[in-house]
């Protein structure tokens, strides 16, 4: 008796340490199908092959630079649709392709976390506030007729996003350099503010440090009052009464192994195996039982 009353208890700790440890239910989110991210990426390679034919064409160009340019002078004429607008432009192949690279990689994720519909308002606020940023950076540097495109603003959002949920999953510095991915985002931001002093003392490179900044404090907004906490690691402590988990040896390992990839790689790092495996030790845990 009072070996099985040890056993139960030690399989009831064990237990409440794996909820403690595993992340909060969100069924099946892994596995989401992608919807706006295909589309925001296909729209975007639309726009650049616009601005390739609108070299051959002036009307054309005249066109693009109206509509698909954003600056503080194109909304002093009531352009405003050019906030968004821009968001989806690109005239270089570097600047897409890095884009859309950074996108796919980290708004993939994203999007299955949150919700298509969730992901979309954020994405596209993101885009705005981030063309807004360079209007209002622009203007109060004396150069309100500087116009800009790109999505880097709302890519800059995402990449923050994704680094304050997964701040140790791994991030590429330049595509080269491996850093944990919040220092990752950091270290851009803080050569974003670098850029901007140096563009206000008359120098630096022709680069939308404003509107980089605006996506960041975008996403940070966003992770602030509706994220933090919602997809962290339970807090539950150890200890209760609750029934028990037992886990073989071999589980257990695996369960380690999985558990330390998803907080090196993130979510995306697993392959279909070890998200069904999470899951199951999941729902054994919930439900109080093997």
């Amino acid at each position: 008796m009072e070996q099985y009353t040890t056993t139960t208890t030690d399989s009831s700790v064990r237990m409440n340490r794996l909820r403690s440890r595993l992340p909060a239910p969100m069924p099946d989110w892994m596995h989401r199908p992608l919807r706006v991210v295909p589309a925001v990426v296909a729209i975007n390679v639309l726009v650049f092959l616009v601005w390739q034919a609108a070299r051959w064409s002036p009307e054309l160009e005249g066109f693009m630079v109206t509509n698909f340019l954003v600056s503080w002078v194109h909304l002093e004429h009531g352009v405003v649709w050019t906030l968004l607008t821009a968001a989806f432009s690109h005239s270089e192949l570097w600047h897409i392709a890095i884009n859309m690279v950074v996108l796919w990689s980290f708004g993939s994720v994203l999007e299955r976390l949150l919700g298509w519909r969730v992901f979309l308002a954020f994405y596209l606020t993101s885009g705005i506030v981030a063309s807004v940023a360079h209007c209002v950076v622009s203007w109060g540097m004396g150069r309100p007729e500087v116009p800009a495109l790109g999505a880097s603003g709302a890519v800059s959002a995402l990449l923050l996003v994704y680094a304050l949920l997964f701040p140790k999953a791994r991030l590429l510095v330049f595509g080269i350099v491996p850093v944990p991915a919040l220092a990752g985002a950091l270290f851009f931001i803080g050569l974003d503010l670098w850029g901007l002093v140096a563009q206000g003392q008359g120098g630096g490179l022709p680069i939308g440090h404003g509107a980089h900044l605006g996506g960041a404090l975008c996403g940070f907004v966003f992770w602030w009052f509706a994220l933090r906490g919602r997809f962290g690691l339970s807090k539950q402590q150890d200890g209760g009464p609750e029934g028990g988990l037992q886990l073989s040896p071999e589980e257990a390992q695996q369960f380690d192994r999985v558990r330390h990839k998803l907080s090196i790689e993130g979510p995306e790092g697993l392959s279909r195996e070890e998200a069904e495996f999470l899951r199951s030790i999941r729902e054994r845990v919930l439900n109080g039982s093997e």
